[in-house]
């Protein structure tokens, strides 16, 4: 898959994991901050993540530190699946 296409992908899958009804996969920046940030996330939204990665892509993070590293935003989380990913 194409990184363009696993963007829009997870995208979609933040919006339907987060249930972020008001939002469409493009009001989503690449570099926006998930946390802290205009999206407005919190540490529940964070395990969603964690949960999303795992279901849809075979990756287990299980050191919070990690987690922090690659939930920053769309394109972190990307990066982090390409190399990572086992589905």
């Amino acid at each position: 898959m194409e990184t363009e296409d696993l963007k829009a992908q997870l995208k979609k899958q933040i919006i339907e994991f987060l249930n972020l009804t008001d939002l469409k996969p493009e009001d989503i920046k690449d570099d926006e901050e998930l946390f802290g940030g205009g999206m407005g996330l919190d540490s529940i939204d964070s395990l969603e993540l964690i949960v999303l990665l795992n279901r849809e892509y075979g990756i287990t993070i299980k050191d919070p530190k990690e987690g922090r590293k690659v939930l920053v935003d769309v394109n972190t989380m990307v990066d982090y699946i390409e190399k990572h990913r086992t589905k």
